[in-house]
């Protein structure tokens, strides 16, 4: 169950930001005894993987603050964010000994989709938003939020790893968040019909 809670918060926070739980992961992998990777995950604490995913997080964090070429951003990151979020789900279930005798940890591929639907599921929130931001602010608000997002994005890695228990009062407030920028989607998108209707 823990290791379910890893991964699902690991997961969340991919879907903010792909890079930043694979980069935590990855780090206290090599660093630390928070996580010791399996034999067939052990690429992810090599030097290339944090390198590379080093230099993807810069690229990541600079585009995803620039109004309208967030969006771009997020378009192209529809297949990357979800990726990384089963690959980490799945990376840390079986990297967890508690959980190595778990029917999840004998069918491996449950991880992988329940990481790519948690992760696309905030990945959609995320890409729906944006836009709705970047017009009422007249793109100000982007990096703002940017910003908000990648925070609460180590935040949730850092969660999941140290204290899985509290990842669903994360997974919580996110889903709340969610839902409130669906709503806040809606709400933008039947004005703007509103507003042509009245014009024409």
């Amino acid at each position: 169950m823990l290791a379910a809670l890893t991964g699902m918060g690991l997961s969340a926070a991919a879907g903010l930001n792909a890079y930043i739980p694979f980069l935590v992961v990855a780090l206290a992998a090599r660093f630390t005894d928070l996580v010791t990777l399996p034999s067939d995950y052990t690429w992810i604490e090599s030097d290339w993987a944090i390198g590379a995913g080093a230099v993807l997080l810069l690229t990541e964090v600079v585009l995803d603050k620039v109004p309208a070429v967030d969006s771009l951003n997020d378009t192209i990151q529809t297949f990357i964010r979800p990726s990384m979020g089963g690959l980490i789900f799945a990376a840390t279930n079986a990297a967890s000994e508690i959980d190595r005798s778990t029917w999840m940890a004998d069918h491996p591929w449950v991880g992988v989709v329940l990481g790519v639907l948690v992760s696309g599921i905030v990945h959609s929130g995320k890409m729906a938003a944006r836009p709705v931001v970047n017009g009422a602010t007249v793109g100000f608000g982007a990096p703002v939020v940017s910003t908000v997002e990648d925070g609460a994005s180590i935040g949730l890695s850092l969660v999941a790893l140290l204290a899985p228990v509290f990842v669903v009062v994360g997974l919580g407030l996110l889903a709340w968040l969610l839902v409130w920028m669906w709503l806040r989607v809606r709400d933008w998108r039947r004005s703007r019909r509103s507003g042509v209707y009245a014009s024409g």
